[in-house]
Order: C-alpha cells, then sequence, then structure tokens
C-alpha cells in the first residue's frame, strides 16, 4: 500500500510521510466541514429537498476532493461554493423565479464553459483583462451578500416598508440562539481554535435543542443510519433545455466568472496566506503553480457533476490552508478529506436536525472574512475605487452577484474614459462590459 501512495502523490519527493498527510486531512475536514450544514439549508431555500440536498452536497465534496488528490495532486479540498450558492438560490430561483432545475442547467452549462476556457487556455487572458481592484471587490461584495443573508437568517435584520431594512427583535429566543452562536464561534476563532465555525454550528443547534426550538433525536436512527441518503429528488433532475431556451446568458456567464476567479483566488490566495503553496512545493521555478490546469479542470468537472448530482457548483476551498500548516504538500490530504466526507454520509439524519438558526451566524462570520482583501483598493484613486464601490455595493443591495458585476465592469470602463485612461481598459473588459449592458437594457 506505501508503494502505491508513494508513486501515486510523490511523498518522498514532496517531504512527507501517510502520517502527516492523514493527518492534514482531518484538519482540513474539520475546517471545512460546516459546509455541509450550511449548504442544504440554503438549497432547501430555492426550493430542493434538504434530504437530497444534503446527500448532494457530501457526494460533491467527496468525489471532487479526492479527483483533486488524485489528478492534481493538490492538498486541496472542495466542496459547493459559498457565494454561487447564494447567487443560486436568492437570486437565480428567489428574484428571477426560475425553478431550481432550471437554475441546475444553468450550473451545468457555467461548467461545460469554464472546462472549455480552461482547455483552451482562454483563463488567463479573462483573468488577466480585469484589474485587481475589480478582483478584490467581486469577492468583498460576495461577502456582503452572503453576510446579508446570514444577518436575515439571525433575525438581526427584517424587511421594512418605510427604510427598506430595519433592526429585528432582538430579545427574542430566534434571535439570541443564533447570537449565541455566532460570539462562540468568534470566541473559538480568536484562540486559533480549529473547526471553530462547525463548533460553534454544534453549540448552537444542542442549545435549540435543549431549549425546545429544534427537534431532538429520539434514538440512534436520528443520528446515524447504515442506509445512504437519497438524492433520487435531485439527481438529474436538472433541466438542459428550459436553461437553454431561457437565454440566461447573463447568468451562465456569471457563475463562469465566479467559479473562475473563486478557484483561481483560493490556489493564488493559498499563495499569499504566509507561503503556504510554497510551503506545499508547488511554486515551479518559472513562478507558475504546479499542475494548475489539471487542477482548473477538476473544478470545472467538480461542477458539471454539481448540477448533475443536484447542488449548486463546487469550488475549490481556502479551508485547506489549516491542513496546508498542518503538513499536508500531497494530493493524500485531499484524498482523506473525500474519505472523511463519504464517512459523513452515514451521519446525514444528524446533519437534518441542524436548523438554519444554528447555520446563519457561520455565513456572517465567512462574510466577514471575506473583507480582508479591501485593504488592497486604492479608493484614492477614483478610477479604481469607484468601480470597486459599485461592484461591493449593489451584490447585497440587488441581492444579486450579477448585478455587482454588470455595475463594476460598465463604471469601470466609463470612468477609465471619462479620465482619458482608455490604455488601461483591457479589449476583454470593453467586450464583457458592453454583453453587461446590454443586458441590463432588456432587462429594464
Amino acid at each position: 500500500m506505501h508503494n502505491i501512495l508513494e508513486r501515486l502523490f510523490r511523498l518522498q519527493e514532496k517531504g512527507t510521510s501517510v502520517k502527516t498527510e492523514l493527518l492534514a486531512g482531518v484538519t482540513t475536514f474539520i475546517a471545512l466541514a460546516y459546509i455541509m450544514f450550511i449548504n442544504p439549508n440554503i438549497l432547501a431555500d430555492a426550493g430542493i429537498p434538504k434530504e437530497a440536498a444534503s446527500a448532494a452536497t457530501i457526494w460533491i465534496a467527496a468525489l471532487s476532493s479526492m479527483a483533486m488528490g488524485i489528478c492534481a495532486n493538490y492538498p486541496v479540498a472542495m466542496a459547493p461554493s459559498m457565494g454561487l450558492n447564494a447567487f443560486f438560490a436568492y437570486y437565480v430561483v428567489g428574484v428571477l423565479h426560475l425553478s431550481w432545475q432550471t437554475a441546475l442547467g444553468a450550473v451545468f452549462f457555467s461548467g461545460l464553459l469554464f472546462l472549455l476556457l480552461t482547455m483552451g487556455g482562454i483563463r488567463q487572458a479573462i483573468i488577466n483583462s480585469v484589474p485587481p481592484s475589480l478582483r478584490d471587490a467581486i469577492s468583498i461584495g460576495i461577502g456582503l451578500f452572503i453576510a446579508f443573508i446570514g444577518l436575515k437568517g439571525m433575525g438581526l435584520i427584517v424587511a421594512d416598508s418605510e427604510t427598506y431594512i430595519a433592526l429585528g427583535r432582538v430579545m427574542v429566543p430566534e434571535t439570541l440562539l443564533p447570537l449565541f452562536g455566532f460570539f462562540v464561534t468568534i470566541a473559538l476563532m480568536v484562540h486559533r481554535v480549529r473547526g471553530a465555525i462547525l463548533l460553534g454550528i454544534i453549540a448552537t443547534t444542542l442549545l435549540s435543542m435543549m431549549t425546545g426550538y429544534s427537534p431532538l433525536p429520539h434514538d440512534f436512527r436520528d443520528i446515524m443510519s447504515m442506509q445512504l441518503p437519497s438524492m433520487e429528488e435531485t439527481f438529474l433532475q436538472l433541466d438542459i433545455v428550459e436553461a437553454w431556451h431561457y437565454g440566461i446568458v447573463s447568468i451562465i456567464f456569471t457563475f463562469t466568472v465566479v467559479e473562475l476567479f473563486n478557484n483561481m483566488g483560493t490556489l493564488i490566495g493559498l499563495t499569499s496566506k504566509a507561503g503556504l503553496i510554497q510551503k506545499a512545493g508547488l511554486i515551479q521555478k518559472d513562478g507558475q503553480i504546479e499542475n494548475i490546469d489539471k487542477a482548473l479542470t477538476v473544478d470545472a468537472v467538480g461542477t458539471i457533476l454539481s448540477a448533475v448530482f443536484g447542488t449548486s457548483a463546487a469550488s475549490s476551498y481556502l479551508e485547506s490552508a489549516a491542513g496546508i500548516a498542518a503538513g499536508g504538500k500531497t494530493g493524500l490530504t485531499a484524498v482523506t478529506v473525500g474519505v472523511l466526507f463519504l464517512v459523513a454520509l452515514f451521519f446525514a439524519p444528524l446533519i437534518s436536525l441542524v436548523p438554519g438558526m444554528a447555520t446563519a451566524p457561520a455565513l456572517v462570520i465567512v462574510g466577514g472574512i471575506m473583507m480582508e482583501d479591501i485593504v488592497h483598493i486604492d479608493f484614492s484613486d477614483l478610477t479604481e475605487g469607484l468601480p470597486a464601490f459599485f461592484t461591493i455595493i449593489m451584490m447585497p443591495l440587488t441581492s444579486s452577484i450579477a448585478n455587482g458585476f454588470a455595475f463594476g465592469f460598465i463604471s469601470y470602463v466609463l470612468i477609465k474614459s471619462a479620465a482619458g485612461k482608455l490604455r488601461e481598459v483591457d479589449k476583454i473588459m470593453w467586450g464583457v462590459s458592453l454583453a453587461f449592458l446590454v443586458n441590463l437594457v432588456l432587462r429594464s
């Protein structure tokens, strides 16, 4: 077995061992396990049956993480993307009123497009065309959008006919319970406790059960089942024909662009976070990330399979940094994460007991963490700062990542043109901005 692992993952060459890789995999899984609870709750808001959504989430996380480890030899785990799940549930289904089956069809097409861009070598040209200020603004805007959803789920903000949004009732159990979870999670994170988000979800769920706001497990079958959860209600339920006929080019484009930047951003982010990818030995002499095309291909195929299984698009996760910091240097770390997700399938009954109020604080915290890139934006330069601002602010205020893209890209081209800095605008940016403008006009 050791020889097989050595040939497959080049453990000795990477300066690691089976034990180290397994421990790193466990570390990453603990940091990432919260997605099993959060994603099904978000998809349930789109009308997807929660049990099937839970099964699809775990299967995609397991299979795509193992594929990343085996094909690219990366210590990077994958799972349904935070941000894209919100875009899927709250804009494509919630605002546009498309069926979740049609939305899955759009995810499928975005995966195909992502795959073609990767195989054709076009992805780098697209990434290079977008200025750094807008790249940072995209992740910040998605973070605010996610946080907005979380605050609503906590009951801290409510709709108001006069002020649009108002403070909710704080001193009620439905708000106090998630606030408890929020502060518990923050306290754990401050003290650098591994799996802080997961532990916060568990603590809130337990308190909710003890206070009678969530059902208690009655027997062992409510905790663990030897029968795997069914995906019958979501598997192959995507509506490709309707997605194509609807003409949702902008939605497919948004899915694709966010996937592209999420995945590249994660890998680049791991490079900048204390040299973690350097530590894993993935940086080549020319500065390129080793096997980057293989990794992006896995991401694209993972997105296609996500649509087939019945969940939003998969993406690489920055939480993989926890495992890399623990010594993970090869794909064996990611494979370990995948195996642990498969084990979690047997605990699907327990996962289904986790209420939305327990996962809402995690959304706020994840959104807050995504704000860190704001320091990289030069707001003193109006030609960079204002387009970034429009990108950020329009996502939560219009409940649409796509609208944030549109206003950010269009304003960037217009403001740069007004300032006489046409040479700073890439040709691809002109084309993308024009496409967004046409889409806005047609929707008005």
